[in-house]
């Protein structure tokens, strides 16, 4: 699995996010345990979770089990409250055996005091980088005022071909303060999947490995050299191999990213 040093960190190119799909009862466990092995097996170390995800957090860490030492958790915190915030950081450590790789503050909520928070955790060994993230473009002003304090080292944005906001002002300056950017929303919560291109429409790309429109739209965001890693939520096994394959392919040049582009405004 190809990887970009961020921080401290070798990131897998292709992680695995947990909004939606591990939100799941107890009796769900063992699908979700299986989900998990298969990107381990095939190096995608990198999970993402937040306590905004119901129990995902608490089935992840269920799912990784005895396997916790090979994955590199990402996680955030999510509340006005200050307490609760507390309670939601302390929960998170304990999941993941207390220790969180990459702690982010979720959509910006209480930035201030939760940065505060989380370098204390930091300063205390139980996280090793901190970050911050937003999926609205209406935010990102305020995304930028937080990168520009020098305090985090990580960003989560939405990037795939019909939501490029980020491309103005969020990544020259992540790639200028050398950050880490975590692609959330790929695939466009699923809207670039309402009309999937033919075969016929996606052999151009085979010259780059790709086989699938999933690839595709992974290949796409992972091919601009200022992001770092790309986090698709999946529930079904087969579609970990095939987005974890997405990883090794490419990168997409600038005439193959407009190609894609064009697949998904038609």
């Amino acid at each position: 699995m190809p990887t970009r040093r961020i921080g401290i960190h070798d990131v897998p190119v292709i992680g695995m996010g947990t909004s939606g799909t591990f939100e799941v009862d107890d009796d769900e466990l063992g699908s979700r345990a299986a989900i998990v092995d298969a990107a381990l097996d095939l190096g995608g170390t990198l999970f993402d979770s937040s306590p905004m995800y119901g129990r995902a957090e608490y089935v992840l860490s269920e799912a990784l089990a005895t396997r916790r030492a090979e994955a590199l958790i990402a996680t955030k915190v999510w509340t006005p409250d200050d307490a609760t915030a507390e309670r939601q950081i302390a929960d998170s450590l304990r999941f993941f055996g207390g220790r969180v790789e990459l702690f982010q503050i979720h959509n910006l909520v209480e930035w201030s005091t939760r940065l505060a928070q989380l370098e204390r955790e930091k300063a205390a060994g139980n996280i090793d980088e901190i970050g911050a993230t937003h999926y609205r473009a209406s935010a990102f002003t305020e995304l930028e005022t937080v990168m520009k304090t020098g305090r985090i080292s990580f960003i989560q944005i939405p990037y795939n071909p019909i939501e490029r906001e980020v491309e103005e002002r969020i990544l020259p300056l992540a790639a200028d303060m050398n950050m880490g950017v975590l692609i959330m929303r790929p695939f466009a919560r699923a809207d670039l999947f309402r009309r999937v291109p033919t075969a016929d429409e996606l052999a151009p790309l085979s010259e780059f490995g790709i086989a699938t429109w999933s690839q595709a739209l992974l290949q796409w965001g992972l091919s601009d050299t200022r992001t770092s890693a790309s986090i698709p939520a999946t529930s079904k096994l087969a579609r970990v191999s095939e987005n974890i394959a997405a990883g090794s392919m490419g990168p997409l040049n600038d005439d193959a990213r407009r190609y894609v582009a064009q697949l998904a405004q038609r």
